[in-house]
């Protein structure tokens, strides 16, 4: 949801990316036979991936840029149909599958995938798409990477978006959800195939159901995993209600602190930052780079890079468990710890992200998500209208924060997007909310602070009849977790279309936490 990759989680819980390199999850890998590498087929293009036991047939699909402007040219939609182990029988479904972003490539998630879905693979087809703009979808950039977009002030973000919005010009109005939704059919309608189970992930629980949506027939069955509606609170408040209770939930679970202490400590903290922002010290492309820490950037931290990858690795402590500790010393003047602890976070997302083009997140973000402003209105009317929604809201509902501290820690909400575009081409996405009355599962980790349990549970309402199932001890995206379950649960409901056995969710251990001193 919050402009990351599902699947680009490292061993402290950050999860990074957009476009940047994939790396692989440990995802529990179903034993096989001896495993070998199918050869592809001649005339397979270079990009085409390969995954042992498996024949991968890859093409691109060329679509207008925006129906019917033709002088803003077409683009080029590349797919990888990833066969089952068994072809000596007819599949028994395909399975879409999209991993977040906006703006993360599918194709290059190939191997993460295969593991993922485990004994799907072996009799289900699996399609992977590129999204529009990125990996081999005719890529898109604005000249718009982490240190201009994540580094500098608020102000500095916002200007990054309008600079990427005349970076694109006209064509910035062909990068949409619903465009990108087409592509998909377009994709499906070439390769002969019939209805899909769908897979989302993050901004693919966002995708998917605007795919359905638009395609209806097509769909036999939707996962929705880290999963959020299409009319989500720009305001981030199902996020502040998400790390109230993380925090209540690590420390009880881990008994290595006090919730409630943890909470008061982080207002305290919060306020001294609202002062005296703190100064991080981070390498940017082999140069230092002094970034402030204030409370807005210590919400972004916590609320979303902190949940990633909660749960992936067992054994070793998550961002958001050595946060307390941290926390606590900083509360009482001592900010070493915390200091410490933030420049590694905001490190290792600065290097993971090296290289990294936001020009299709950003397009996708400004022109869908909702907003508290009219497009139409000039820059001061829709500064206006911004501020009035946000008086409505109650500042308690963003404790431990100040409400203008949580909001402006949004990294795909409030006012981001406020001067994209200025001709007010871009139209927010509004669901008819006529979805198609198939099966669905939507999952939440309930460590989840990004796309959280309120949130997921939005999002299955929007469904006739959808199962919501909540993953303890998980953040984003509960699939991540490494005891296998939440990926089993995911599996069984693919192939029976119905929720099967959750009793191994009980068995997820808690994450380890930092013990408080008293």
């Amino acid at each position: 949801m919050t402009f990351l990759s599902a699947f680009l989680a490292v061993s402290t819980g950050l999860s990074t990316g957009l476009s940047a390199a994939p790396e692989p999850l440990p995802f529990p890998v179903p034993p096989t036979a001896a495993t070998a590498t199918v050869e592809p087929a001649p005339g397979t293009p270079a990009w085409c991936p390969t995954t042992p036991n498996h024949r991968v047939e890859c093409g691109t699909v060329t679509r207008p840029l925006v129906d019917g402007k033709p002088d803003l040219g077409s683009i080029d939609v590349g797919y990888a149909l990833v066969r089952r182990t068994d072809e000596s029988r007819p599949a028994e479904n395909t399975i879409l599958v999209n991993p977040g972003g906006p703006g993360s490539q599918a194709v290059a998630l190939i191997g993460v995938y295969t593991s993922l879905l485990g004994p799907l693979t072996i009799d289900h087809d699996m399609l992977l798409i590129d999204p529009r703009g990125v990996g081999v979808s005719t890529p898109v950039s604005c000249g718009v990477g982490v240190k201009e977009m994540h580094l500098g002030t608020r102000a500095d973000m916002r200007r990054a978006m309008a600079d990427c919005a005349d970076a694109l010009g006209p064509k910035a109005e062909g990068y949409t959800t619903a465009a990108t939704a087409d592509d998909f059919n377009a994709v499906r309608q070439k390769l002969g195939l019939g209805k899909l189970s769908l897979v989302g992930h993050s901004y693919g629980t966002y995708l998917m159901p605007v795919y359905a949506e638009r395609h209806p027939d097509t769909v036999t069955s939707m996962v929705l995993s880290a999963a959020y509606p299409v009319d989500f609170d720009s305001l981030g408040r199902p996020s502040a209600e998400a790390v109230r209770d993380t925090f209540r939930r690590i420390c009880a679970r881990s008994r290595a602190c006090d919730g409630e202490r943890v909470l008061r400590d982080l207002r305290r903290v919060a306020a001294k930052l609202r002062v005296k922002p703190l100064g991080l010290r981070l390498t940017v492309d082999g140069q230092p780079q002094s970034v402030e820490l204030n409370e807005s950037r210590l919400v972004s931290l916590i609320y979303s890079h902190a949940s990633g990858g909660v749960g992936a690795f067992p054994d070793e402590t998550p961002l958001i468990g050595t946060l307390p500790a941290a926390i606590h010393q900083a509360a009482r003047g001592d900010t070493t710890r915390l200091v410490e602890v933030v420049t590694g976070a905001f490190q290792q997302f600065v290097d993971v992200s090296a290289g990294a083009d936001h020009g299709l997140g950003i397009a996708v973000m400004c022109n869908d998500y909702p907003r508290l402003w009219s497009v139409d209105a000039p820059q001061p009317q829709r500064w206006r209208q911004f501020a009035r929604g946000m008086a409505q809201a109650e500042p308690s509902e963003f404790h431990p924060f100040s409400r203008e501290g949580f909001v402006y820690g949004q990294l795909d909400g409030a006012e981001v997007c406020i001067e994209w575009p200025k001709n007010g081409t871009a139209r927010p996405y509004v669901s008819t909310g006529d979805l198609p009355d198939v099966p669905t599962l939507v999952l939440s980790g309930d460590l989840d602070g990004n796309t959280s349990e309120r949130n997921g549970r939005l999002a299955a309402a929007q469904f006739r009849n959808a199962d919501y199932v909540t993953v303890p001890n998980a953040g984003h995206v509960p699939d991540q977790e490494a005891t296998g379950c939440a990926s089993g649960i995911v599996a069984h409901f693919v192939r029976e279309e119905r929720v099967g056995d959750t009793s191994c969710l009980k068995a997820i251990p808690p994450v380890k936490v930092d013990p408080v001193a008293r």
